[in-house]
């Protein structure tokens, strides 16, 4: 467990390293949620301090951009895309089979932390539709028993 002092710590030295160039709050965040997998609460009033920002202003942008997290991701991560075309072939259904066998919501964690579970609005691979992300790998054509075959081979 990182303590909000080493979390001070390392969010100003990445601080340091941006505040120099204009338009550095998403390299800040970028950087921060490299190092700690996730933006902690506590980096939002360090961040919003050093760029003369508001805390709301610095919390918009995390809460806007699904790739920022407020928690950090389970071990593995699989992104299924909502998009219409992933839809109409299938995607909802297979969707659901994921959230239920798993037991969560969207953008939830497995108890156990081993699995995120997220949406996104397109892969860019409509043709092979429906499509999903695992551990930021792009697979097509995937099917509920398939995608649980991949999960399961993982744990």
């Amino acid at each position: 467990m990182t303590t909000s002092s080493e979390i001070e710590a390392q969010v100003l030295k990445i601080v340091e390293l941006h505040a120099q160039i204009e338009g550095a709050l998403l390299p800040i965040l970028h950087d921060v949620q490299r190092a700690f997998h996730h933006i902690p609460r506590d980096a939002i009033a360090i961040i919003a301090e050093a760029l003369n920002l508001s805390r709301a202003e610095v919390y918009g942008v995390v809460s806007f951009y699904s790739d920022f997290r407020e928690a950090p991701a389970g071990r593995r991560h699989l992104k299924i895309c909502r998009a219409e075309a992933c839809q109409a072939r299938g995607g909802r259904a297979m969707a659901e089979g994921v959230l239920t066998r798993f037991g969560v919501d969207w953008d939830g964690t497995t108890s156990d932390g081993e699995l995120t579970v997220s949406p996104v609005y397109c892969l860019g691979l409509c043709s092979v539709a429906p499509a999903v992300s695992i551990d930021d790998q792009p697979v097509g054509r995937v099917t509920l028993s398939d995608l649980l075959q991949r999960l399961e081979q993982g744990r």
